[in-house]
């Protein structure tokens, strides 16, 4: 696992309001040299997502999907389904980009 990578993500237990529900892929926003934690800092993307300024696209199986970085979270790494590949460095960039804008940094 290195900060970037996709990786399928189950359904939450639980999800409430507007917290996404359904399984989806998710992007490791962790640093690399964190990622021995228990836990691991993830983004969860969609496809139906609006546009906005802090979702940056990318294109996942051919489709073209947003990472919601304003609904970052944790969870155990034995969550985490197969790998789906790796962010390519413009979009690392913009998900870096858009987690600034929604953080304050």
């Amino acid at each position: 696992m290195v900060r970037g990578e996709i990786f399928y993500l189950p359904p939450p237990r639980g999800a409430r309001g507007h917290e996404q529900s359904g399984a989806r892929y998710a992007i490791v926003v962790q640093a690399d040299e964190f990622l021995d934690l228990s836990t691991t800092l993830v983004a969860p993307t969609s496809a139906s997502a609006r546009p906005a300024s802090f979702r940056p696209a990318i294109t996942l199986e051919g489709r073209e999907t947003r990472v919601l970085v304003e609904q970052t979270t944790v969870v155990d790494p034995q969550r985490l389904g197969r790998s789906a590949g790796r962010l390519d460095t413009a979009e690392l960039l913009a998900v870096d980009e858009a987690l600034g804008l929604i953080l304050g940094l």
